[in-house]
């Protein structure tokens, strides 16, 4: 009689230890795409001031500052994983061109505003991409928790779901935007 008891109440101990455990692997991935979605909005707000200071180049193209802007708009609007890592890689290509083509404009690459927000725009890709490392991460050992057994019992019971990783589609939106100073 004992030993069942103690048996009953160590599968108790290991189901509060299990459950407490997926909860706190929920929070840390939550936590993670906060992150992400913190260094997404200080990319955003920098965005706006970079195309101010390459609309003062009056022969820049156009087209190009609009397609940036309707990028940032599509970005700031996806809500999935899936979509907001497809929106970030077609934005990254898009800043891409912006700073090719600021290449063929000696003063524009002069302005020290402009190289300011280049350089800002540098250090924030950086962090976007430590803060994406981290969340890939952390998705991958809460998924690997929440199909390993026992945990996979809780995790169904309780609906915890699986995570989708933040990717890049293809290996040109892999490379990230290069900035030159």
């Amino acid at each position: 009689m004992i030993w069942l008891l103690i048996t009953i109440i160590a599968l108790i101990l290991l189901a509060i230890y299990i459950y407490n455990k997926l909860i706190r692997m929920r929070n840390q991935v939550d936590e993670a795409w906060s992150d992400i979605d913190v260094q997404l909005k200080r990319r955003y707000d920098l965005i706006p001031n970079l195309l101010e200071t390459v609309k003062g180049y009056k022969y820049y193209e156009s087209s190009t500052l609009q397609k940036v802007t309707e990028l940032r708009q599509q970005a700031m609007g996806a809500q999935s994983v899936e979509a907001k890592a497809k929106a970030e890689s077609a934005l990254s290509l898009g800043l891409g061109r912006l700073f090719a083509v600021a290449e063929n404009y000696p003063d524009l690459k002069a302005n020290t505003s402009f190289m300011d927000l280049q350089k800002n725009l540098s250090e924030i890709e950086d962090h976007i991409q430590n803060a994406r490392r981290y969340y890939n991460g952390t998705a991958r050992d809460y998924n690997t928790l929440i199909q390993s057994v026992p945990a996979n019992i809780f995790a169904n019971m309780f609906h915890f779901n699986k995570r989708e990783y933040f990717l890049l589609d293809s290996e040109e939106e892999k490379q990230v935007p290069k900035v030159t100073f």
